[in-house]
């Protein structure tokens, strides 16, 4: 049986170094990649149950941990590890503390990622060497819980405000109507507890991770 498996990463270069790993450790995986939130949204429609989700926390999008939150309250079931040149200790402890089943450095030899993917498909979570597991801590912050209860198209919109994008704009990406859009806006405000746009970006800020000043080679 063929295991299903989606890159979501917005480097082609590394992607495929991510692929040639994943045919080395699995028999025959039918591997799908994402450049993007939004596409990677878009392979969940056609794949709603894929075997594991290989996830960079910095790709268009995605703010921090948010689209790690989005993926755990959307597909609970569904093993995410998310695949960072973030190497910082915090930033893999709140990754596991968020639902991730594992965290591979970028920077980790090709044998090393084969055998993390290969140990979270046997069901176990994989952390580098020296960072104690934190699967046992659960993070329930506000914004979390808040971020979950979102519908996917809502999860679009907001990271659409974020970008600065007027209803009008969004309306025209996501080819609906701007009275579907702003139906949506006030259904996101009420989720999180917001009046606006600049406080609906702010909560979201809480979720932000500083990027790594330069991504390590592909492997």
């Amino acid at each position: 049986m063929e295991q299903k498996i989606i890159i979501a990463d917005d480097h082609p270069l590394f992607r495929a170094a991510l692929q040639a790993a994943l045919r080395q450790g699995l028999q025959n995986p039918e591997i799908h990649e994402a450049g993007s939130i939004a596409a990677l949204q878009n392979l969940l429609e056609q794949i709603p149950s894929p075997d594991l989700i290989l996830l960079d926390l910095h790709m268009p999008g995605a703010h921090g941990l948010s689209g790690l939150i989005f993926l755990r309250g959307q597909y609970p079931e569904v093993p995410v590890v998310v695949v960072s040149a973030m190497e910082d200790t915090q930033v893999i402890q709140k990754a596991m503390q968020h639902g991730a089943n594992g965290f591979i450095p970028k920077s980790s030899p090709l044998d090393v990622l084969k055998d993390a993917v290969v140990q979270v498909l046997d069901g176990e979570n994989w952390l580098p060497e020296g960072v104690s597991d934190m699967g046992d801590l659960q993070a329930n912050s506000d914004i979390e819980q808040k971020l979950a209860s979102l519908t996917p198209q809502q999860f679009r919109v907001l990271g659409m405000i974020s970008e600065g994008l007027l209803n009008k704009q969004i309306a025209y990406e996501l080819e609906v109507s701007e009275a579907t859009i702003k139906a949506h806006v006030t259904a996101i405000f009420k989720k999180m507890s917001v009046r606006n746009r600049t406080q609906a970006v702010i909560a979201l800020k809480e979720l932000e991770i500083e990027a790594p000043s330069n991504h390590p080679p592909a492997l």
